[in-house]
């Protein structure tokens, strides 16, 4: 695809698409990537008994400029240069090719469905802890939340975005509340004591770090999703200046209404330890919620659950129209099912893409998907590194006029806030624990497995632009796709190394309690045992596809490659 600095070449292509265009106000998208980022503080409550109230709030702070901020950064440069349908899965194919645009998209789009039923779930669970409902009761209600959100998102961008900017105008106001609260009330330092428990091992800093790390990643996590519709945007750089804007809104969102509650809960008693923070209702857990119930009217705490309803549905809502074009885009580039790109005449919204979401979580909402939520943070965190790596090198390839807005101190510090955030994502490949590193891995190899079939049913590229994108005859794959293959295989060998040293010294003295269900992956020395051996397979693929690579593409593929 060519590109222009004043994007006509864009707007024709999504035009052809059948795709309608939408204007929509800096204001507007601001709140679409709160809800995408953010909604509410709900998620921190877990991170604070893991890792403790001062280490908590530090991994709040921190975390923004070594995480949240770069991430801001690189997608709205990335999405002011080349602001088109897919975002960050084209900002991949761009830089790095077809291969690894696909693992890109592939990960992070299967990330969003499963994260939509989460989000479900947790409204479904709200509920039925305020009014008591029984399990058909709240099915029922969370199977209406997503063919309402389902037929909005039918209806277009510019609908999606209305009703999120009211959904979002409430929650902020909701925490405010509680940051005044907190305030009002203030009890004590809020950073003591640092950790949940006295610091006994070196490895009990990683322990502690690592269970916030994983939460606070993903709090932090979803700038780029707001990219996947920019070409139904009239103007889609007001995505790089909302994100810019975002950031500070968010950081302010969980770090103060945080800071205020731990304060005010030191004064108020043994019965609001933050030991007893939790996101589960139950007999004694307490939250944001429980702030203004305690402090002003207990009546708040219905408000307050109401509130998180609310959250989880500003969420849902918008991450419908950032996933489903993650598979419309893919489908555009034939790497996917070719239904997937149909689009509705009269609003212009890949409608099958929508559907396909809604019926995803109508399936896995009725599922313990526990299993699927351990691969999800791996796969996401996956897609950003390739993203990081994409955004380095197309500085270098992109003309500099077609960028509306660059970060700020040119290219070595673009490098640095890229590597650091690089360096932290393989970090929490290995302190989330053993089987969360075994689901990951194994939900990262869907991405070349399923590119293998996709590319050689559906034709990829090659259908589009055969002479810019080879095939090898053998193969049926794109020339060099077999060393892309190699290195993949390569780098989860060595990461699956790192794991084999570090999770049996990282976990030695974890005990888990007898109600502990390890049946998925058996006792940690089976899970140990088995990361031993799923490294060696890793290696040995890498160097067949390797030397398969070797034989059947010459030096001329290779070039081509």
């Amino acid at each position: 695809m060519a590109y222009d600095t004043n994007n006509s070449t864009i707007a024709m292509d999504t035009a052809e698409r059948g795709l309608k265009k939408h204007k929509m106000s800096t204001f507007t998208v601001v709140f679409m990537i709160f809800s995408l980022v953010a909604a509410g503080c709900y998620g921190i409550e877990d991170m604070i008994p893991e890792s403790g109230p001062g280490l908590t709030l530090i991994l709040l702070i921190v975390l923004p400029f070594v995480w949240g901020l770069p991430f801001g950064l690189v997608a709205s440069e990335l999405g002011s240069a080349r602001p088109q349908e897919g975002g960050y899965y084209k900002w991949v194919q761009e830089a790095l090719g077809e291969f690894w645009g696909f693992q890109a998209g592939w990960w992070r789009t299967i990330s969003i469905y499963i994260d939509n039923t989460l989000y479900v779930v947790l409204a479904g669970g709200y509920l039925a802890g305020l009014f008591h409902f029984n399990e058909l009761q709240k099915y029922g209600f969370m199977a209406a939340m997503i063919l309402v959100f389902m037929y909005i998102n039918i209806r277009g961008v510019r609908d999606v975005g209305i009703v999120t900017n009211a959904l979002s105008i409430f929650v902020i106001a909701a925490f405010t509340m509680v940051a005044v609260v907190g305030f009002m009330n203030w009890g004590g330092n809020p950073f003591e004591p640092i950790t949940a428990y006295p610091i006994e091992a070196s490895s009990d800093w990683f322990f502690y770090i690592g269970a916030g790390l994983s939460i606070g990643m993903w709090m932090y996590s979803g700038y780029e999703s707001m990219s996947t519709i920019a070409g139904e945007l009239e103007d889609p750089q007001v995505i790089s200046r909302a994100t810019i804007i975002s950031v500070p809104i968010i950081m302010a969102t969980y770090i103060v209404p945080t800071l205020a509650a731990l304060s005010a809960f030191k004064g108020a008693g043994e019965e609001f330890s933050f030991l007893n923070w939790g996101s589960d209702a139950g007999e004694g857990v307490i939250g944001y919620a429980t702030l203004p119930e305690h402090f002003v009217a207990p009546a708040l705490g219905i408000f307050f659950g109401v509130v998180a309803i609310v959250a989880q549905c500003s969420i849902f809502n918008t991450y419908i129209a950032s996933g489903s074009r993650g598979f419309f885009a893919l489908a555009d580039d034939n790497l996917a099912p070719k239904f997937m790109v149909k689009v509705d005449k009269k609003h212009g919204v890949p409608y099958v893409a929508v559907i396909s979401v809604a019926v995803v979580n109508l399936i896995l909402c009725r599922i313990d998907f526990s299993v699927l939520v351990v691969v999800d943070v791996f796969l996401l965190v996956s897609s950003y590194i390739l993203v990081y790596i994409s955004a380095m090198k197309l500085r270098k390839t992109i003309p500099p006029e077609d960028y509306k807005f660059k970060t700020p101190g040119g290219y070595k510090f673009l490098c640095v806030i890229c590597v650091i955030p690089i360096c932290i994502a393989f970090f929490s490949f290995l302190v989330n624990g053993t089987d969360y590193f075994i689901g990951g891995m194994a939900g990262i190899i869907t991405g070349p497995v399923l590119y293998a079939i996709w590319k050689r049913f559906f034709g990829g590229l090659a259908k589009k632009d055969p002479v810019n994108n080879p095939v090898n005859p053998k193969t049926r794959l794109a020339r060099g796709d077999m060393k892309r293959m190699s290195f993949l295989f390569l780098i989860l060998g060595l990461v699956g190394v790192g794991g084999s040293f570090f999770l049996p010294w990282y976990e030695a003295d974890w005990s888990f309690p007898d109600d502990y269900d390890m049946t998925l992956f058996g006792s940690q020395e089976a899970m140990w045992t088995g990361i031993r051996i799923a490294t060696a397979i890793a290696l040995a693929l890498a160097l067949v596809f390797y030397l398969v690579w070797k034989k059947v593409d010459d030096a001329k593929d290779e070039k081509a490659a």
